[in-house]
């Protein structure tokens, strides 16, 4: 297999910027040529392994910084928006795209802003009445939509927060299954705020309930050891980093208020998971444990879905994990958490691909299921996917029942318990699968409810088959 030639134009001249060097002398350190440098720093030429080791050795860059990972979620999320029918199938060449991505990332992230406000603008139009529409509909993003791209390219890490985490692990101490009592002293101890099991929080519905006034936190006795001692931590966020986060939120600059409220909570339950599961900690059993969730879970104390989501947040620079993608879905295939640190991006509009082994999962609760997976780029996945359930308490209250997906590529599946009976060496062993039927090109997709956006429709009126129409 050929090796993906890598141009890193744009992130080697911020690093040379930002050690204050000019092209001659950064060019010199690195023993190469002024002109050389200058066509790498344009896109002209790609990176080569003595530019790369050169890098690593002198200015200490992460080789798998200049791996292009945001570049590939950019490039995704842009040919996906230019698929729209809005622009009438003027698909630009994918070298121009990329051209785009890797020299000018702020145009394009500007104009995926227009596109989804004019989405917004048309979907609203198509669904309201003339009268209801003359009220103002908003054309912004939701503050949960700008919530979830700050994170979506944050690469959903967050250094600070998550060293700060660890120290905290590192200082509790003691067994991890136990880390809810370990939690509720500790705040206590340090912050004066007292845990109890029911109060206000024994309420249907309710999770975690804080009084200021008389610092007391109270929490659902229905949940769990697991989640009791994430919303235990995800209090002492708040009451022990709230300068940080209020800095983190306010250099994303967000359009609303609420989305920084939003963005204050979701930091905080960061820094929940990192306390719980403490990265190189967390790290170190996985690679032991060859990725078992469901052994993580004993030995951490933690759910599967804790877990899991974890496992796609290892992306600490110089130790990262296996590169994960995450997902929580319910029982109508929206997806309700996602994350990717991989090349497979979850569909921003519409419905995931109904081939995808996440939606088989409520038919076999409480089992973990395997799909070796490809996506139309042909890239290939190792997926998996269980199912869990969260009880309401009591008869008439409502149980939530989600699926959760979690993969990575095939290359890394040596790495995973779960490939080792798998033929992952057999072309037929792996099921095509793609984003959502709006931007996939697959035509003998059995299971396809709309055509691609950018292609012609073709109708025959003498002949039916399984889709009733093909494209060209």
């Amino acid at each position: 297999m050929r090796a993906r030639k890598v141009f890193a134009g744009r992130k080697i001249r911020t690093i040379r910027q930002g050690h204050g060097l000019t092209q001659s002398a950064f060019a010199a350190q690195l023993g190469i040529s002024t002109s050389y440098l200058n066509q790498l720093e344009n896109n002209q030429r790609h990176i080569t392994a003595p530019v790369l080791l050169a890098l690593a050795d002198i200015f200490s860059v992460d080789i798998k910084e200049l791996s292009g990972n945001e570049d590939d979620r950019l490039l995704a999320d842009l040919a996906e928006a230019l698929a729209d029918p809005l622009f009438g199938g003027q698909q630009p060449p994918a070298q121009d795209l990329k051209l785009v991505v890797q020299n000018t990332p702020a145009v394009a992230h500007a104009f995926l802003s227009m596109h989804q406000a004019l989405r917004r603008a048309g979907e609203r139009l198509a669904e309201l009445d003339d009268t209801l529409e003359r009220t103002g509909a908003q054309s912004d993003p939701t503050p949960y939509e700008e919530v979830r791209d700050f994170f979506h390219y944050m690469d959903n890490y967050v250094d600070g927060l998550d060293r700060e985490a660890e120290r905290l692990a590192a200082r509790l101490g003691g067994e991890t299954a136990n880390r809810a009592r370990t939690l509720a002293d500790h705040i206590e101890r340090e912050h004066g705020v007292r845990v109890i099991v029911g109060g206000d929080a024994a309420e249907p519905g309710a999770l975690r309930r804080y009084a200021p006034e008389s610092r007391v936190l109270a929490l659902n006795p229905r949940l769990s050891p697991a989640t009791h001692a994430f919303q235990i931590a995800h209090q002492l966020a708040l009451l022990a980093h709230s300068d940080a986060i209020q800095q983190i939120v306010e250099k994303a600059e967000f359009r609303s208020r609420d989305a920084g409220a939003i963005c204050r909570i979701g930091l905080a339950n960061y820094f929940a998971g990192a306390t719980v599961l403490p990265y190189a900690t967390f790290l170190d059993a996985a690679r032991e444990l060859r990725h078992d969730i469901e052994l993580l879970g004993d030995r951490f104390g933690a759910s599967l879905e804790q877990v899991s989501h974890r496992l796609s947040t290892l992306q600490r620079p110089g130790l990262k994990g296996v590169p994960f993608f995450f997902a929580r879905v319910d029982q109508a295939g929206n997806i309700t958490k996602r994350h990717s640190a991989t090349k497979l991006q979850f569909a921003r509009f519409g419905s995931a691909c109904p081939l995808w082994n996440v939606h088989s999962a409520f038919e076999t609760p409480n089992r973990i299921i395997r799909q070796l997976a490809e996506t139309p780029d042909g890239i290939r996945y190792l997926c998996l996917a269980t199912t869990v359930s969260k009880p309401g308490g009591g008869f008439r209250r409502p149980v939530q029942r989600y699926a959760l997906a979690l993969g990575c590529e095939v290359r890394h599946a040596g790495e995973l318990v779960y490939a080792d009976d798998l033929d992952i060496a057999r072309n037929e062993a792996f099921e095509p699968i793609g984003i959502s039927c709006r931007i996939c090109e697959r035509k003998d997709c059995h299971q396809r409810a709309v055509p691609p956006l950018k292609h012609k429709l073709f109708v025959d009126e003498t002949a039916r088959d399984t889709v009733p129409f093909s494209f060209e």
